[in-house]
């Protein structure tokens, strides 16, 4: 019984530990990047028009976003103004070789079925898994980059709404996905 009740004392004391001091100056750990994701206060890709937090959003059509080893962007929600152009540069940060952690982003058009996009682009991966099949749920979409490249490009969201990005990589869209809000 004794031993009993210490090692389920040690395990209480070693998940305490994990949990860390509840500061959110980072979050996660990239320790395959050599660097720790910084943490902000903006709300995440599960946002919608019925979140209010999406309020605290600023509108920003110069967007820097990075893209790492653990399947993860640094992060998933913008705001932009609707009918101007926008800029993005996507970084991959991590270490792992293109052709087995290589990262894209892709815009798609409200309604696009993201399930059957992604699955779809398995088929396409000389075009960065983008399907041509399914070239207007596109509207804009970088080259897939490895580790220490980067890809710009511009475009414009011409009607005001939420849109989605993922990246395209075989088995990333499920947690590489975000939103973008045109206002």
């Amino acid at each position: 019984m004794k031993y009993v009740v210490i090692t389920l004392l040690a395990a209480v004391g070693l998940l305490a530990s994990c949990t860390g001091s509840g500061d959110k100056s980072t979050r996660g750990s990239t320790a395959d990047t050599g660097r720790l994701a910084k943490s902000t206060d903006k709300p995440t890709a599960i946002a919608t028009q019925n979140n209010p937090a999406i309020e605290s959003t600023p509108v920003n059509n110069q967007i820097e976003l990075t893209a790492n080893d653990r399947m993860q962007y640094s992060d998933t929600l913008f705001k932009v103004k609707a009918g101007q152009q926008v800029s993005l540069k996507l970084t991959n940060i991590g270490k792992m070789p293109k052709n087995s952690m290589g990262h894209n982003f892709t815009l798609l058009r409200t309604g696009t079925d993201i399930t059957k996009f992604a699955s779809e682009g398995l088929k396409y991966r000389d075009q960065d898994y983008v399907p041509a099949a399914m070239k207007d749920s596109v509207i804009a979409h970088t080259p897939l980059v490895g580790p220490g490249e980067s890809a710009r490009i511009s475009f414009v969201i011409k009607y005001k709404g939420y849109y989605d990005f993922i990246c395209t990589f075989p088995g990333h869209y499920g947690s590489m996905r975000g939103k973008i809000v045109a206002e």
